[in-house]
């Protein structure tokens, strides 16, 4: 399995990046795994966004799904030009009708995931976990049967993200604040919050991203190494893990 970091930015992206995007590979099967704004800018940089074989949503804000009208006009464009009629699922949960019902467009079709299931999409399993977030949202553990990514999504700190990733060899958190900073209004966390869960998890590597607009953005990575012996990393454009 190979995990590139597209888009790591919170709330809005800045120059030349992107904000939650993340390309899951596997056997030549592609899953973008939320799609941010800047996404559809910064995907050619590492694939074809034509050669995505599904993409996944963790909930509707527009930091992580803000470029998915972009992606289904690129489908239409490009299916125009190739002279074909492929159709892109894109999966999201149903909590919000409206927002999920957008999924679908001309070579674009919305697929709902149950979120108290565990669901296939290629050589995939993916289960979830309801987050604390002001909109519906869900983490997700990731498989393809060898190794395990466990992706937070956007969520204030839950005792539950510690069973939910426990012994992931990648754990991918919402970093939003720095340590000492209450995130819990906002539905984020911070540095020490995200360090507790891979402790206590036993993770392998943490990737802190949904990253904050202010301050030095490095002392994220020196705060968490305070709780967290394993291997603790900044997020950035083009990270990969494989």
């Amino acid at each position: 399995m190979k995990v590139t970091v597209i888009g790591f930015w919170g709330a809005y992206p800045e120059l030349g990046e992107a904000t939650s995007s993340y390309l899951f590979e596997k056997d030549g099967f592609r899953l973008l795994v939320d799609c941010g704004s800047g996404a559809l800018a910064q995907l050619p940089k590492y694939i074809d966004p034509y050669d995505l074989d599904a993409v996944i949503l963790s909930h509707y804000h527009h930091d992580h799904k803000a470029d998915l009208g972009v992606l289904q006009y690129q489908m239409l464009v490009q299916n125009s030009i190739r002279k074909q009629e492929k159709v892109l699922p894109i999966y999201g949960h149903q909590q919000d009708k409206t927002e999920f019902n957008q999924l679908t467009h001309n070579y674009t079709k919305a697929v709902a995931y149950n979120p108290e299931e565990s669901i296939t999409i290629g050589p995939f399993s993916i289960t979830f976990m309801a987050t604390d977030h002001p909109v519906r949202c869900y983490a997700m553990r990731i498989t393809d049967g060898e190794k395990v990514v466990v992706y937070t999504a956007d969520s204030s700190f839950k005792q539950e993200f510690v069973s939910f990733s426990e012994h992931a060899d990648l754990l991918i958190t919402d970093c939003n604040f720095y340590e000492g900073q209450d995130g819990k209004a906002a539905g984020h966390m911070n540095s020490k919050e995200c360090a507790k869960i891979a402790d206590q998890a036993d993770v392998n590597t943490l990737v802190l991203s949904h990253h904050p607009h202010f301050g030095e953005r490095d002392q994220l990575v020196t705060e968490a190494e305070r709780y967290f012996s394993g291997r603790t990393l900044l997020a950035y454009s083009g990270f990969i893990w494989e």
